[in-house]
């Protein structure tokens, strides 16, 4: 017997929230349209229609990912961040609503060039790049993956001709050169709170989210040899941990960085820290 869009959706709802997962319906909803190859407003016009079995299993499978905890970029492979959509895949962190505050915080600075340190998916480089229409930049990280992903981002939105992807270990591969602009959500949870984060963080890269250290190692190793990549009164700006403010900015102190300022995220919750290097 065939079930009706809204039937299926309101037992997928109700199947999630029992599975401890927020947002159930709204994810529900999400999953029937890439299920149907969908837009996910063209989901409420279609409420009445019946699925097809092809459909069912399409809707079925997708669902039983989620309930796995899954995350829904890795899903549905995208995740829409700032003011674009962005490829996603499990070789890459999740692009999340608080790394907007960075990209928010860096554009309020001039730039020609910028760079961008583990750029993942390219999300923060890409996104200062579609706002800024003059700049350049790079983006490095050490997983190959995570580049290829960045690069296919860079050609859906058209900035290929703007942007340059290098597999570098921090600044390790890329030629000594001058930026305006160095951005970075660097690893930054403490390896003790591993363990909280959710199930679904948890399918994300590793790499990306500890350094299995103090969660402070990374950005000690950046703030040291960013002053050769900085031009003069060039800017760093960081993502952080809600608790790492007094301790990036006292880093970033002893390396003679000046107008540090810790500012919040759009819940407000300490998230970016961004200084002014006078260069070396």
């Amino acid at each position: 017997m065939t079930q009706r869009l809204q039937s299926a959706m309101a037992k997928a709802s109700q199947a999630l929230t029992a599975a401890g997962v927020e947002g159930a319906s709204r994810d529900a909803s999400l999953l029937m349209a890439f299920a149907l190859g969908l837009e996910p407003h063209q989901i409420s016009l279609r409420l009445n229609n019946s699925l097809d079995p092809a459909q069912e299993a399409a809707f079925s499978a997708a669902l039983s990912l989620r309930l796995d905890r899954v995350p829904m970029s890795h899903i549905l492979g995208y995740r829409d961040f700032y003011e674009h959509r962005f490829i996603v895949t499990p070789d890459v962190l999740d692009p999340r609503p608080d790394t907007e505050a960075l990209v928010s915080r860096a554009l309020e600075y001039d730039f020609d060039n910028v760079l961008d340190l583990g750029t993942g998916s390219g999300c923060i480089l890409l996104s200062l790049l579609a706002k800024n229409i003059y700049a350049h930049g790079v983006g490095v990280d050490q997983s190959a993956k995570a580049i290829a992903v960045a690069e296919r981002n860079a050609r859906a939105l058209e900035l290929s001709t703007r942007s340059e992807f290098i597999v570098s270990d921090w600044f390790s591969a890329l030629p000594e050169r001058r930026f305006d602009l160095i951005v970075s959500n660097p690893p930054y949870v403490h390896p003790n709170a591993m363990a909280g984060l959710s199930a679904e963080v948890l399918h994300e890269p590793e790499l990306a989210l500890t350094d299995q250290k103090d969660g402070l190692s990374h950005y000690r190793h950046i703030a040291e040899a960013a002053h050769r990549f900085l031009a003069p009164k060039g800017r760093l700006v960081f993502e952080i941990g809600f608790d790492q403010g007094g301790a990036v900015s006292d880093i970033l102190a002893a390396q003679t960085y000046r107008e540090i300022v810790v500012l919040p995220d759009f819940d407000g919750r300490a998230r970016v820290v961004a200084c002014l290097s006078l260069s070396r």
